[in-house]
């Protein structure tokens, strides 16, 4: 899915939070209320592969870009057949999330198994000042 088309979603939420452990469960029962008012059916069977790529998303930012992000935003999407969210930070460090997948472990090898095993895309995004980053996760539903 293209950038175009992501923005083009009907439905989308924007949650800022403090880059502190805490913001793991906030990100994922915000993620669970919004599906929930837009109708995706929790049973869905993306569903609670994308909460687990969320977590993990928002775990790496909380670990590892805290220092020089003390807030992290998450944003959420969604369309009638796709599921898309992006956490961001402004940490510079991007990550090689394709790299993941031959031979990593941990939270972006993690990321990257489930999002393909689902049929999804993950990118990541720069910050036109080079200073941060989105990594956004893209799903079928």
């Amino acid at each position: 899915m293209t950038f175009t088309r992501l923005a083009a979603l009907p439905h989308r939420h924007v949650l800022t939070l403090p880059a502190v452990p805490s913001a793991v469960r906030t990100a994922r029962e915000t993620a669970q209320r919004a599906l929930t008012e837009w109708g995706i059916n929790p049973r869905h069977p993306t569903v609670d592969p994308a909460l687990l790529i969320l977590g993990e998303l928002v775990t790496n930012s909380v670990r590892h870009a805290a220092e020089l992000s003390p807030q992290l935003t998450v944003v959420y999407a969604a369309g009638e057949d796709t599921l898309a969210f992006a956490v961001h930070d402004r940490h510079p460090y991007q990550p090689l999330l394709y790299g993941a997948v031959a031979g990593g472990t941990g939270g972006l090898a993690t990321v990257m198994e489930l999002t393909l095993g689902l049929g999804g895309t993950a990118v990541v995004r720069t910050d036109a000042d080079g200073r941060g980053k989105s990594i956004w996760i893209t799903l079928p539903l």
